[in-house]
């Protein structure tokens, strides 16, 4: 995951799993998972030094090979930019189509609507489908909170390719299925 997706999981007071969006427990630490960073080797991509995956942090940020590693990567990505960005819809932040408030994350849209508009009946255009390539703007949902209860539970980014062909999407799963069997 990159920075901004992990901040957006871990935010104050209601902390989720980056995957599947579950409200992660507080206190509960994943021992398994701590013991095997303890035990796997790594190799510096830098100096090729040796160590275990818990010490690699500590070494990154002294390594003056690995942050030149680092920095070669960066200057490739940001020389030529794959996408004019200005030609796509803004999936990220939302406003409320019930009243004038803006910048809602999807969870946060969902949970404001739950709170402040339970009874609002107005026929309103869903932003988050609205901002999806199939969605329709002028789609005015009959009933918006069973909407959001039933739709918006997860966020598509995590499971969608908004680039995707549909045939190859398509094509995609056909042979997944058939890998499967």
């Amino acid at each position: 995951f990159c920075t901004s997706c992990l901040q957006e999981c871990l935010k104050p007071k209601k902390p989720v799993c980056g995957v599947c969006r579950s409200t992660l427990s507080s206190g509960s630490r994943a021992l398994d998972l701590e013991k095997q960073i303890e035990t796997t080797e790594t190799t510096c991509n830098g100096c090729n030094k040796k160590m275990y995956l818990s010490k690699m942090r500590s070494h990154a940020a002294s390594c003056s090979k690995y942050q030149n590693y680092i920095m070669e990567g960066v200057k490739a990505v940001t020389k030529e930019p794959l996408h004019n960005t200005r030609n796509f819809p803004n999936r990220f932040t939302f406003p409320c189509p019930y009243c004038s408030e803006k910048n809602f994350d999807q969870e946060g849209l969902v949970e404001h609507c739950k709170t402040f508009h339970t009874m609002d009946a107005k026929q309103v255009v869903c932003p988050i489908c609205a901002s999806m390539p199939w969605g329709d703007p002028n789609y005015r949902s009959a009933n918006f909170m069973e909407h959001l209860q039933r739709r918006h539970r997860f966020s598509y980014d995590t499971f969608v390719d908004y680039d995707a062909d549909e045939d190859d999407m398509m094509a995609q799963v056909l042979m997944r299925s058939l890998r499967d069997k």
